[in-house]
């Protein structure tokens, strides 16, 4: 088990996954330090945090040296795909994950990288649904590329529980609507429903010692953070 100081770099720790990663990596003795990427601050305040805050995230030149040292990327960026044309989906949901993921491995080569994707993600990216044929083709780039010792996890409904908020006004109000359900779905349906919190212990115990599965369902995960100390 791995015990040595852990530097780690997070993507998207404004939204509600991000937010519970940052959360467990703060509290984490064996993290010895945070560089939070995204479009906004966090508004937290920590001695082992840093903010870097880019309005271009398809750009990451100005701040590729950051990326040296590192031994693990949470990257929990993503956009809905509703409403969206399928470039423009792609865009963000492949060509800034491999930006991001391509910079990791040039830059700190064995790195771990731990992806958000999502429940019903198309491998064979050849399915009619247009997410999960996109999230299919991230995955199986990340998988693939040298360098870099990549996981996706792949959640179904996320509970928050630590004050995690979505930053999209109509899944705050669908969360606010629907958490007195909770209880009642992780009753039928334990492995497609988690929390922020088992989520990112569970990304949090395969950053620091790896694991024998590279794609992770949420029966996968919850399994790995109840093992976590």
């Amino acid at each position: 088990m791995s015990t040595a100081p852990m530097k780690a770099i997070l993507f998207g720790a404004t939204g509600m996954i991000g937010q519970g990663i940052l959360r467990e990596c703060l509290l984490d003795p064996e993290i010895e330090s945070v560089l939070a990427v995204g479009r906004r601050q966090t508004g937290a305040h920590h001695a082992k945090l840093r903010d870097v805050v880019l309005p271009d995230l398809s750009d990451l030149s100005s701040i590729e040296a950051d990326f040296a040292g590192l031994d693990a990327c949470f990257y929990c960026l993503g956009v809905s795909s509703a409403g969206v044309k399928e470039e423009d989906y792609r865009r963000v949901t492949y060509d800034l994950t491999l930006a991001a993921a391509n910079a990791l491995a040039r830059q700190s080569p064995g790195a771990r990288f731990l992806y958000i994707s999502g429940t019903g993600t198309d491998s064979t990216e050849r399915g009619r649904t247009m997410w999960a044929r996109v999230k299919g083709a991230t995955e199986n780039a990340l998988l693939q590329m040298p360098g870099l010792e990549a996981y996706m996890f792949r959640p179904g409904y996320i509970q928050p529980v630590h004050g995690e908020r979505s930053s999209t006004k109509w899944t705050r109000v669908g969360y606010a609507l629907f958490a007195p359900l909770y209880p009642v779905w992780k009753a039928l349906f334990p492995n497609y429903v988690t929390t922020t919190e088992e989520l990112a212990r569970a990304m949090l115990r395969v950053a620091k010692n790896g694991g024998g599965k590279r794609i992770l369902e949420a029966r996968d995960f919850q399994k790995v953070a109840r093992t976590s100390p």
